[in-house]
């Protein structure tokens, strides 16, 4: 997230990129999600040394490291051929920024949804809301530090518009921090799958690579519900992210901060995250249950991008810092009443499967957060007469918000019981299919 939002403000901002190209070029990472589906198969069935998920996540650890660190020059090199107006230098650039975001997509779907389903392997179903809040907060503390170490390391080229500045600044800053990723994702996997043969948990349950890719999608297809939370998931995360390409802008453009400035937005949503995310696991959720706090964090989420709009409307950078603060605190609370009801609907013994099915919905949101809110940008601005700034962002949020509603509306068409009572029935009929 930092990464992505670092290299938007760059590209917008600094290097003054179309919009559209800039949310285009990193949606291709979200483009890749229908892999999320394919590697949750393929760790299923197919284990690497005797272990179904940790060599998958290093492996995709270690690539998308190294395509974070390459996207730098890449995108500089763009901006060159962007300068010298060459139409066949713009296309190669473009071409290979695309390219390289697909990749990185990849790399992020390999590592990531062996990681969800190493959480399923190694958790009973007591163990698993408590285990996921624990990993959603320590995600949160990680975007916070690292929105913090970015807003230190590059306070020193605030101001700074020279590429031949910028380059070896950012390039060096981002080498640093992909080589301390991917020595944390080592740390972090040491020890957390025993090969098959030891007989851990993870290789003792009937998972889903006892079935084929078609038995599998046979599963995942058997109830309308996956298909109705699936278009929750994808409205949901688009209402959380549609801002995201943005944001650092809208603090550049129109509060005037610069670019150490911006990055701390990430700092204080990720702290109202996080914030949020323990108040709906220890009190909310116990409370209301899961679907009026899902319900709850909607709400709470479109008043947080209404009140967005509207202190756009003073320019005072604390107000932004303060509407950021509450926005993490209503994103937090929705994150975890829909990871909560996401576990609800997923069955163990298909887990590789349903993890990349909601993953995918997640992915797919983002992508189109990342597409369409550069897009829209650049649509509003075209639309508005004059040079002011403020009503092309407003307009985009203003969209948001009623994203937010529409997943709000398909929540209440949510039913668990017949999810489970659907899949239940088609897994009974897969096995002894097999069995015979």
């Amino acid at each position: 997230m930092i990464f992505a939002g670092m290299l938007n403000r760059v590209m917008l901002s600094e290097l003054q990129f179309p919009g559209l190209l800039v949310g285009g070029a990193l949606a291709f990472e979200q483009f890749m999600a229908p892999s999320r589906v394919l590697f949750g198969q393929i760790s299923d069935a197919h284990p690497f040394a005797g272990r179904h998920r940790v060599p998958y996540i290093r492996l995709g650890s270690a690539l998308f490291s190294a395509l974070a660190v390459a996207s730098i020059p890449l995108i500089f090199s763009l901006h060159g051929a962007l300068a010298s107006g060459s139409s066949s230098a713009i296309a190669a650039g473009v071409v290979a920024l695309c390219g390289l975001f697909a990749l990185y997509g990849l790399a992020i779907s390999l590592a990531s949804t062996p990681y969800l389903a190493l959480v399923i392997d190694l958790t009973d179903e007591q163990e698993r809301p408590r285990a996921v809040g624990l990993i959603w907060c320590m995600l949160t503390v990680g975007i916070v530090a690292g929105a913090i170490a970015t807003a230190l390391s590059l306070k020193g080229i605030d101001g700074v518009t020279d590429p031949a500045l910028l380059q070896p600044v950012l390039l060096g800053f981002m080498a640093k921090v992909a080589a301390v990723v991917f020595l944390l994702s080592l740390v972090a996997t040491h020890g957390m799958e025993a090969p098959a043969a030891s007989g851990n948990r993870s290789s003792s349950i009937d998972r889903d690579d006892a079935l084929s890719l078609p038995q599998a999608w046979r599963l995942i297809t058997s109830s309308r519900q996956v298909l109705v939370f699936f278009a929750f998931l994808l409205l949901f995360t688009l209402a959380l992210f549609l801002q995201d390409p943005i944001l650092e802008s809208y603090g550049a453009d129109v509060f005037g901060m610069p670019i150490a400035a911006t990055a701390s937005l990430s700092a204080t949503w990720g702290i109202g995250t996080l914030a949020g995310l323990l108040l709906a696991g220890f009190w909310i959720v116990p409370r209301l249950g899961k679907f009026a706090s899902a319900r709850l964090g909607c709400q709470l989420i479109m008043v947080s991008l209404l009140l967005l709009v509207l202190v756009g409307l003073t320019a005072r950078v604390p107000l932004l810092q303060l509407v950021m603060l509450l926005f993490g605190i209503a994103s937090g609370i929705g994150t975890n009443s829909t990871l909560c009801l996401m576990l609800d609907l997923t069955l163990p013994e298909a887990a590789g499967t349903f993890v990349g099915v909601w993953g995918l919905a997640q992915a797919i949101s983002r992508a189109l957060g990342k597409l369409l809110g550069g897009g829209l940008l650049d649509l509003a601005r075209w639309m508005q007469p004059g040079d002011g700034v403020f009503l092309p962002f407003a307009a985009v949020l203003l969209i948001e918000v009623a994203i937010a509603l529409a997943a709000l509306v398909l929540l209440e068409r949510i039913n668990l019981r017949q999810f489970r009572a659907d899949t239940g029935q088609i897994l009974q009929r897969v096995l002894v299919a097999e069995l015979g």
